[in-house]
């Protein structure tokens, strides 16, 4: 696919997982749009899957494709914060995602 129509696609995508996941943050970031598919560029996949990464004090949620891509995530929000909002979040029907986030730093 070109880049040109992946990325329009695909950022159509992300900016439906940003903003989903403002409504539970007040905060969220755009971040990935497309990805290498191994042929060429791909838009960032339709899933919305729930993750969070910890750093120190503080985590991040994600919501991201399949393949892990990210496409919006949260501002760093301390701990027992992201942990209650990541609960309610997959109370409300989001899948997790278990495998390796490609996100932004």
């Amino acid at each position: 696919m070109q880049y040109h129509k992946a990325s329009h696609l695909g950022h159509d995508r992300a900016k439906k997982a940003q903003h989903k996941l403002f409504d539970y943050t007040g905060y969220a970031m755009l971040t990935y749009t497309t990805k290498n598919d191994g042929s060429g560029f791909a838009p960032v996949g339709e899933e919305m899957l729930l993750a969070k990464i910890v750093r120190g004090i503080e985590a991040i949620l994600v919501l991201c494709d399949v393949d892990g891509y990210s496409k919006a995530q949260s501002k760093p929000l301390p701990i027992g914060k992201a942990d209650e909002i990541y609960s309610r979040m997959k109370q409300d029907g989001f899948a997790e995602f278990s495998g390796q986030v490609k996100t932004v730093s």
